[in-house]
């Protein structure tokens, strides 16, 4: 994804190396392992896009799945530090009660601050005056 002069590019990339790693050294132990395989396919398929406009997230087997969400249907932010607080888990709770997960992000600190302050803007900013002349 690039960024236009109205778009401006946030965080564009994949999950914590970290994630990874620790993953990795855990998948030595057979109880693990499925944790191990999960962080490997993260890895090679997810990546997360943040601009100043919306938040993209492309995973999946293969990374076929794609989902956007503005800050506008946003309702709340929740977040759990992971990897000692290097990176974390966050999850997106949308105005129509959906979820969206977004797992291993790295500076998820900065990354909820910023998603916050977003969504902060929109809602300060007053809501689009209505076409006039239509009949409801």
């Amino acid at each position: 994804m690039t960024s236009t002069s109205a778009e401006q590019v946030h965080y564009e990339g994949g999950p914590a190396r970290g994630d990874l790693i620790f993953n990795l050294l855990l998948g030595f132990t057979l109880i693990a392992l499925p944790f191990t395989v999960g962080a490997i396919v993260r890895a090679i398929w997810l990546r997360f896009c943040i601009t100043s406009r919306r938040v993209s997230v492309s995973g999946g087997w293969l990374g076929r799945d794609k989902t956007q969400v503005v800050y506008s249907q946003i309702k709340e932010v929740r977040s759990v530090p992971r990897g000692f607080g290097a990176w974390g888990d966050m999850v997106l709770v949308l105005s129509d009660g959906a979820r969206l997960e977004l797992r291993s992000v790295p500076r998820f600190r900065d990354v909820e601050t910023y998603i916050l302050e977003r969504i902060a803007e929109r809602q300060s900013t007053p809501e689009q005056k209505p076409v006039e002349g239509f009949a409801a």
